[in-house]
């Protein structure tokens, strides 16, 4: 299988601006970039998928960069319905280190940043050397223009195409780079360095771009309650990880499968049939969340998610470390320990009863545990031997409650 046979088997190309580059990504030795907007210090799996891209035409021979846009994200690419806030030179700056660093580690692409060579051009060279070879009729014509048309788009966020443009035309002429690749909401963009290309050198450029991937629903991959999940460990933990992915919808999962892992075909097939053969074991979701997080993170923070889930899921967290009480139980407020608080006292004091009647009930039925281990004495005392390295107090109500002390 070619690689092109392969990005379409995978569902990976959307669409390509020329026939001619088939035969180009198939023989290897391009020049490729893609780009993204330091408007955080962290990428998150919207850029994973687009990037994984990458990392299939880096193995097949190609060479990859990515544009870190310290120019761009002080613009802002036009939203569909409003404009984006202004983010501040100082945090693009924090930003851009961020995640040059973080796609060094993960995908181990070059990096360039087009503050580079924006920084230094007057607003008179740019329009002339650029702006002039856009047309508005043109610019107007494009899917992310015309999509605010009725609210209405600042100058600001329209020159953007020509910003984007420019950096293609950049890097073409600077790093011999042919092809742009993005996700679909970029085509417009793309289209347009091709022409300015085109267009100032009389030479042919090429743009491919994937779909965006997103659920049955049509909602974006990867949105949890309106938050991102981010490919830093240290914003959303690979237990986190790990309870999205192997929640994902069955519909959906195979062609996360082929869109999200480098498993080859006969791999995917053969896990499509085990798992239609037994569905209730989520072996396709397992593997999908093998993939990622040994990709993002590594195989110790995988095998460190599923301790997790499956302590979770039968109640015994005796053997929790520290680290594993913070990625399980992040998202809970906790409450203060007192050392020498009575057990029914800490019930109530922390909310986990309403009244000190209540408590002695569930302790009685034996619906309370404290670090994994069943409470049954109304007269215990909590000291720092009842904690999880000295810090933390988890108890839970019922099977599925939970909640987290910490003590000072």
């Amino acid at each position: 299988m070619t690689v092109y046979e392969d990005l379409m088997w995978r569902g990976l190309i959307q669409e390509i601006s020329s026939p001619e580059l088939i035969e180009k990504l198939n023989n290897g030795g391009m020049t490729f970039y893609i780009g993204t907007d330091p408007t955080a210090d962290s990428m998150h799996i919207g850029h994973y998928s687009s990037f994984l891209i990458c990392s299939r035409l880096a193995k097949a021979g190609h060479r990859p960069l990515l544009l870190i846009g310290g120019a761009t994200g002080l613009i802002g690419d036009p939203k569909p319905n409003a404009e984006r806030p202004l983010v501040t030179k100082e945090e693009i700056e924090k930003n851009a280190k961020g995640l040059t660093a973080q796609a060094k580690k993960i995908f181990g692409f070059e990096c360039v940043n087009n503050w580079d060579w924006t920084k230094d051009i007057n607003i008179c060279d740019f329009l002339r050397d650029y702006g002039k070879y856009f047309n508005i009729n043109y610019m107007l014509a494009k899917d992310h223009v015309k999509s605010r048309m009725d609210v209405g788009i600042t100058y600001t966020e329209f020159s953007y195409m020509l910003l984007q443009a420019m950096d293609f035309y950049y890097l073409f002429e600077n790093e011999n780079c042919e092809l742009q690749v993005a996700g679909s909401d970029q085509w417009g963009n793309i289209t347009a360095g091709i022409e300015l290309i085109r267009k100032k050198l009389d030479k042919e450029a090429y743009g491919m771009v994937m779909p965006l991937i997103t659920d049955s629903q049509g909602n974006k991959f990867g949105k949890t309650e309106g938050n991102a999940l981010w490919l830093d460990e240290n914003k959303t933990s690979s237990y986190e990880f790990y309870q999205y992915l192997i929640n994902l919808e069955d519909s959906m999962i195979i062609e996360y499968l082929k869109k999200l892992t480098f498993l080859s075909k006969e791999e995917i097939e053969k896990i499509e049939k085990e798992n239609n053969e037994h569905p209730e074991k989520r072996i396709a979701h397992k593997a999908l969340a093998h993939e990622i997080i040994t990709h993002i993170h590594s195989e110790e923070s995988y095998q460190e998610a599923v301790k997790i889930s499956e302590a979770l899921f039968s109640g015994d967290i005796k053997n929790f470390t520290a680290k594993e009480v913070e990625m399980a139980f992040g998202g809970l407020t906790p409450f203060e320990v007192k050392e020498g608080t009575n057990i029914v006292d800490l019930l109530v004091e922390s909310g986990v009863c309403s009244s000190k009647r209540e408590a002695r009930e569930f302790i009685n039925n034996g619906s309370i545990t404290m670090n994994g281990e069943k409470v049954n004495d109304l007269e215990l005392v909590v000291s720092k031997d009842n904690l999880i390295e000295d810090k933390y107090l988890v108890i839970r109500r019922g099977k599925k409650k939970y909640y987290i002390g910490i003590m000072n």
